[in-house]
């Protein structure tokens, strides 16, 4: 809708340059026919330019080859947009309610020529159709009908008012004021073209005026039937009518000298605003990635330059965005015009750049959210532009526009084989992925557990990440405060399937105990249990009802009628829920029924 509301403006601003055109430069000219062809190409232009752009191409390098984050599910959180107006909106319904009024007040005179002209005596007069009518009202045309009442002039005064009105009808005015009346309608909301459409009417009786004083040997007669006709005054609204006010410009401009032809550089004047306008507001960039049979992923500093502009990105990132690649090369980006949907969407945004020996500029806008794009830079080719050819980002695919990127070098040469950029596989490069200053890391949370700053999440096997949420600005602070300023990735670990049965005798889901020593098979509530002794003789935490137990626990004591569940973590599914507590294994167990509680001890929490 925004674009709707762009191009009234565009051409509304068109429309005051022919009109303050003709006023300042054309109006006192005699050129009065060529006057009308320039007020009619001044509405045409002022409609049709405005649909009109210029593409321009801009290359760029191709992207980067991202990280493959498809075989995980990634949601991002996202602050809910403030209700607010919808200013769009209300102007679209302002403007349609004052074009039905504009519309009716059109059909409402067309009523009214239709009611003047029905059942009235008609004399063919070649082309001609002349309707004498006996209504005091002032003559007119209306194509080939010519109106008009002749008991009220004498013979002279009649024969002046139908050559008038014969120029009229010949030259078709009618379409003139059918089209100003057209514009009106549509735009109503600008004032100045109802001033547009009066010197549109007004110079087409400038014409019927230079053309039937030809054929009249009296002018002075003339001059003073357009006097006398002054006295009717009503008229119909949609024709042409003998009498229009401002008689006395009428009477000037027929005594006029003709202007010389010297002067018609002024029908010229309008050109270099036109140029500007174009310039100015119908180029269209377009950015467009150079073209390779081998495409090389080379070794660049991407942590901040290649962050994804996409729908959801808000302005506070844009703004360290650009501060962050001001810093880093002294490039001036700028994102501006920057409109956003009522669910927060960016459908409309602008954006420049520029160093000391180079510019460029997007541009995209349209009532849908917008593509996503990034802009990067190269900093060992010193080249800088846009991507425009990203794919729309789904939901569950925005963890790029956190400014994570995979860093490769020229080793890692991909190939498709169509020979174009493929996707890096995510097992063998997941140990690139997410990497940044130790100063700018978000918090690494696991399974509500923080990790501490120098934790490596590449130490997480991929085929056990269950889920991954990234949360940045108020939504990482609230719920993190301040240790989740840099972004917060929270990582949710598959749960262990232990209902695995590798003894197709076996009916029951088995759970081997480790350092409690070979026992005999007990079967609890369908689970087999049996143990074996560690290498190192340590044992493994137990956990009852969300408790921790000595170690000297006997796992025995529980009465086997009230065990309701066994979990067994290992590895790192212990440590990063239980901390060091966890390293030898966690054996997790819900009863039915509490247990003792004087012999449990708090759960020990991990540090950091």
């Amino acid at each position: 809708m925004e674009n709707v509301f762009i191009y009234f403006i565009k051409a509304s601003a068109l429309i005051v340059l022919f009109y303050l055109a003709y006023m300042l430069l054309l109006r006192k000219e005699t050129f009065f026919t060529t006057n009308r062809w320039f007020l009619l190409l001044g509405l045409i232009t002022s409609t049709i330019l405005p649909l009109f752009f210029i593409s321009k191409i801009v290359w760029i390098e191709p992207s980067i080859a991202s990280f493959d984050w498809s075989n995980i599910p990634v949601t991002t959180s996202v602050a809910a947009p403030e209700p607010k107006i919808n200013w769009y909106l209300m102007l679209a319904y302002a403007y349609f309610i004052g074009i039905v009024i504009s519309f009716l007040k059109l059909v409402f005179d067309f009523n009214s020529l239709i009611k003047l002209l029905k059942g009235k005596t008609m004399q063919k007069h070649g082309n001609f159709k002349l309707i004498d009518i006996a209504e005091n009202i002032a003559p007119f045309s209306y194509f080939n009908y010519i109106v008009y009442n002749s008991s009220l002039y004498t013979a002279v005064e009649l024969e002046n008012i139908l050559e008038h009105e014969k120029v009229h009808s010949l030259q078709k005015h009618s379409i003139d004021v059918l089209i100003s009346r057209f514009f009106c309608v549509i735009f109503w909301f600008n004032p100045l073209i109802w001033l547009y459409k009066k010197a549109m009417v007004q110079n087409l009786e400038f014409i019927a005026d230079s053309e039937a004083s030809k054929h009249i040997s009296d002018k002075k007669a003339y001059q003073i039937t357009l006097l006398k006709i002054t006295t009717q005054e009503n008229c119909v609204a949609i024709s042409n009518h003998f009498y229009q006010s401002l008689i006395k410009k009428r009477i000037v401009m027929l005594n006029k000298n003709q202007s010389k032809n010297s002067h018609y550089w002024k029908y010229f004047s309008v050109l270099p605003a036109l140029i500007a306008f174009v310039l100015l507001f119908q180029i269209e960039v377009i950015a467009q990635e150079k073209k390779s049979d081998d495409i090389e992923i080379k070794h660049v500093k991407i942590d901040e330059i290649n962050m994804v502009i996409t729908k959801n990105t808000t302005d506070a990132e844009i703004k360290e965005h650009c501060e962050q690649i001001k810093n880093l090369y002294n490039i001036d980006l700028t994102f501006f015009n920057i409109k956003r949907n009522s669910n927060g969407e960016i459908i409309s945004i602008k954006s420049e750049f520029k160093d000391n020996n180079r510019s460029g500029s997007s541009n995209q806008s349209g009532n849908t959210p917008i593509k996503p794009f990034k802009f990067y830079y190269d900093e060992n080719k010193k080249e800088m532009g846009y991507n425009m050819d990203l794919n729309p980002l789904s939901e569950n695919d925005q963890i790029s526009n956190f400014k994570t990127n995979v860093t490769t070098t020229n080793e890692d040469k991909i190939k498709t084989p169509n020979n174009k950029i493929g996707q890096v596989d995510d097992k063998a490069n997941i140990q690139s992925v997410l990497k940044q200053d130790i100063d700018n890391k978000p918090l690494i949370v696991i399974d509500g557990v923080k990790q501490a700053s120098n934790f490596k999440i590449e130490e997480i096997p991929t085929d056990q990440i269950a889920k991954i949420n990234v949360l940045k600005g108020i939504n990482a602070t609230s719920k993190y405060g301040e240790s989740g300023k840099n972004g917060v990735i929270e990582i949710t670990i598959k749960e262990k399937n232990t209902n695995n049965n590798n003894n197709n005798d076996v009916q029951s889901p088995e759970i081997k105990v480790v350092g409690y020593g070979i026992k005999e098979d007990k079967v609890v509530n369908g689970w087999k249990v049996s143990g074996f002794s560690s290498l190192d003789s340590s044992k493994p935490l137990i956990v009852v009802d969300g408790k921790a137990k000595d170690s000297n626990f006997n796992i025995e004591e529980i009465p086997t009628d009230q065990i309701a569940k066994i979990d067994v973590l290992k590895g790192f599914s212990a440590t990063s829920k239980y901390g060091e507590s966890g390293k030898n294994g966690v054996i997790e167990i819900s009863t039915k029924k509490k247990i003792d509680e004087s012999d449990v001890k708090p759960i020990p929490q991990k540090k950091g």
